[in-house]
């Protein structure tokens, strides 16, 4: 039997019980040396029928996140792209926001260019940082230990203040200050999350979701605002352009930390030289 009709034979399914038959055969398919596209580009958006359905279990739509990621997610595009970001009216101004956080495939394309070497993007304090002996990024994600925090579209966890400043200047862009993305994430409604309140359950990638990791961009659809930004509750943390003194400060809602650090208001502080499995951070630019 084909692919193809493997594939028709699953849709042909109620939703619920095409997880596992689906998912089996899209694993075996992004593992394959030279995938047939057509057959690939049918998976994906088979794939992304289900994210959009928001049905399955935490885990079962983790793993589903994974394998798109590998078979190559329609959704990803480039800071150079439109789509990559959403118009957010913050009443006095408007402001071009990314509409998921930075992924691992766009920094690994960014530190294998020549951006990442390139000093004029870097303060002084970073280049310091940057050029000091440590490990770098690729050599710690490329440890088997990190796997599972390295996915193509999972929000890239692991750099660096510095090194975000880095990415978005070299697109023309900068980050988010705090009082930015709490205006963003409450909305003129001033909600306490994304969603609205209560926190409730299977809204965000938080500790309660017991899944050990991020996920996949954009995978809790409920944790996203009316204007389309997503993952402002979990998924992982995330740097904010202030300040407070020498360190810097953060959104610490993540896979690692509970309900209450999604809260909007919700703030840590953290030295920019720390690099963490549950930290990342988006872009934002004013509008053109």
């Amino acid at each position: 039997m084909s692919q193809s009709v493997g594939l028709k034979q699953i849709l042909a399914l109620p939703i619920l019980e095409r997880w596992t038959p689906l998912l089996e055969l899209a694993e075996g398919l992004s593992a394959a040396d030279v995938p047939d596209v057509v057959v690939v580009d049918e998976y994906r958006q088979a794939l992304m029928e289900l994210m959009k359905s928001g049905e399955g279990t935490p885990q079962q739509r983790q793993h589903l996140g994974v394998v798109l990621g590998h078979l190559g997610d329609p959704r990803l595009c480039s800071p150079a792209d439109a789509a990559y970001w959403v118009k957010v009216d913050l009443g006095d101004y408007t402001l071009m926001v990314g509409k998921f956080l930075v992924t691992t495939a766009e920094w690994r394309a960014f530190i294998a260019s020549d951006s990442y070497n390139d000093d004029s993007l870097w303060s002084e304090e970073g280049l310091k940082w940057r050029d000091s002996d440590r490990p770098s990024w690729t050599v710690l994600a490329d440890a088997p230990t990190s796997t599972h925090l390295v996915v193509p579209n999972h929000p890239v966890v692991g750099v660096s203040w510095y090194e975000a400043e880095v990415y978005a200047r070299a697109h023309g862009a900068r980050l988010l200050e705090r009082d930015e993305r709490l205006r963003v994430s409450r909305g003129p409604k001033k909600r306490p999350y994304p969603w609205g309140a209560p926190f409730g359950q299977g809204n965000a990638n938080t500790s309660e979701e017991v899944l050990g990791c991020p996920t996949a961009v954009g995978l809790y659809i409920r944790d996203c605002t009316e204007d389309g930004v997503f993952d402002l509750a979990g998924n992982v943390g995330e740097w904010t352009g202030d300040a407070v003194g020498d360190r810097r400060v953060i959104h610490p809602g993540s896979w690692e930390q509970p309900s209450m650090a999604a809260w909007a208001k919700a703030i840590n502080f953290v030295s920019p030289a720390a690099r963490a499995a549950d930290l990342g951070f988006r872009l934002a630019r004013e509008q053109e």
